[in-house]
């Protein structure tokens, strides 16, 4: 019960935050500058204002109010207008001081201003920063001239000091802007970084989805054309098996693309990696489930590869990556079995161990020939597939090793650790 009640207020504040942050900037420092006019307007608190002649201070009358309104109203839109923000306040300022206003913590407003200034407005260049700094020059020296000829006892380290105050100021909000900027692209950076990490995730399973199902198509209707003039009774069986890779391939095909489609960008939006804010949903849980390793092995069998199928230990819950990588290793191993070692035995060994995977895929080929004797090779294999399988393998901190077998054939290994269910 004392959980459940301390919880509430927390739940409340949560949400009194999450409405907060949902009005606008303006409406937001509107809020903010009104609360604030009580303690800005007391008496008690007027002498710790931004003053800075000595001249003699006159009571409040229609002008002294008006320029008070002018020196805190325009923070309202400190963000939206800062440029304009800046230039009443400060104009507002130096006619309070020059005509002796009545002192006011009014007049810190200048120091906001200033820091809104460097903080939320574009830098000028070129020749708008060299006529943007002259104007500032200009009325500074402009307001210390007419300070000086209404006899006030200030000095010009004074006037100095008052400056170095207000550049401080205004230098506070560029470094809070630079540092803002800095973080905006740190985050683009990392969203373009996880943009380039989906794309080379999708494009590797395109290349195993199509070489697999593409290989079996072709490797079957290569077998249906002897069938057609020595056994067309066994035609249909043929076709069969190339529609059930054909209707498969589809399936992975448009979940791929589906991914794709869904938020216009294969990072999915704003947040993933982001987009600033969120997290993007895990790899594996957007890539096509697998079907097992039996059905896998059925369908290339199904092609004309002699495959056999060894499963040792006790089958473990698996994270659905390292399932998936799994299954991946597999598949790409038998598409390189159909493509270079056509009709030689094919072995899928699979060994559950408690805390890894053990994968293997070897088949039988010619002496000396690596990848077995090739009767029509469907296409040049560049090592592209097993490069990607490496890097699969590499996320989950596993090894993957390829190469000839001594006495003829090829040979796929892979370790991977078993990770946790997802």
């Amino acid at each position: 019960m004392s959980r459940v009640r301390a919880a509430a207020p927390r739940e409340y504040a949560r949400a009194v935050a999450a409405r907060w942050d949902a009005l606008g900037a303006t409406t937001r420092d509107a809020v903010v500058v009104l609360l604030l006019v009580p303690v800005v307007y007391a008496p008690v608190t007027a002498p710790l204002g931004a003053q800075l002649s000595d001249l003699p201070r006159h009571p409040y009358d229609v002008p002294a109010v008006l320029l008070s309104v002018a020196l805190w109203l325009p923070l309202v839109v400190r963000r939206r207008w800062p440029g304009a923000c800046l230039a009443l306040v400060a104009c507002a300022f130096a006619a309070h001081e020059l005509l002796g206003g009545p002192q006011t913590l009014a007049t810190v407003g200048l120091y906001a201003a200033l820091y809104a200034a460097g903080a939320h407005a574009a830098r000028p260049r070129g020749p708008r920063l060299a006529l943007t700094a002259a104007a500032v020059v200009a009325g500074y020296l402009l307001f210390a001239f007419g300070l000086d000829a209404l006899d006030s006892p200030l000095g010009p380290t004074d006037y100095v000091l008052f400056a170095v105050i207000l550049a401080v100021c205004w230098g506070v909000g560029r470094t809070v802007r630079a540092w803002r900027d800095a973080e905006t692209d740190r985050r683009r950076l990392s969203v373009q970084a996880a943009t380039a990490r989906e794309r080379a995730r999708i494009a590797r399973e395109l290349h195993d989805v199509v070489t697999h199902h593409v290989t079996a198509m072709v490797v079957q209707a290569d077998a249906a054309q002897f069938l057609l003039e020595g056994a067309p009774d066994k035609v249909g069986t043929g076709l069969e098996a190339i529609s059930s890779s054909g209707r498969s391939a589809l399936t992975d095909l448009q979940h791929l693309l589906g991914v794709l489609k869904a938020d216009g960008s294969p990072t999915g939006g704003d947040d993933g990696e982001g987009a600033p804010g969120g997290a993007a949903p895990d790899a594996a849980e957007r890539a096509p489930r697998p079907g097992s390793l039996a059905e896998l092995v059925e369908r290339t069998r199904a092609a004309g590869q002699p495959v056999e199928l060894t499963e040792r230990g006790e089958r473990r819950a698996l994270a659905s990556g390292v399932e998936l990588a799994a299954y991946r290793v597999v598949q790409e191993a038998l598409t390189n079995a159909l493509k270079h070692a056509p009709g030689h035995r094919t072995v899928v060994q699979v060994q559950y161990g408690e805390h890894e995977l053990e994968v293997e895929v070897a088949n039988d080929g010619a002496p000396g020939a690596g990848g077995g004797g090739v009767r029509r090779p469907l296409g040049r294999g560049g090592g592209h597939g097993l490069i990607g399988l490496r890097e699969r393998v590499s996320v989950f901190g596993g090894e993957l090793s390829a190469g000839a077998r001594p006495g003829g054939g090829f040979s796929v290994r892979a370790r991977i650790p078993s990770g946790r269910p997802a």
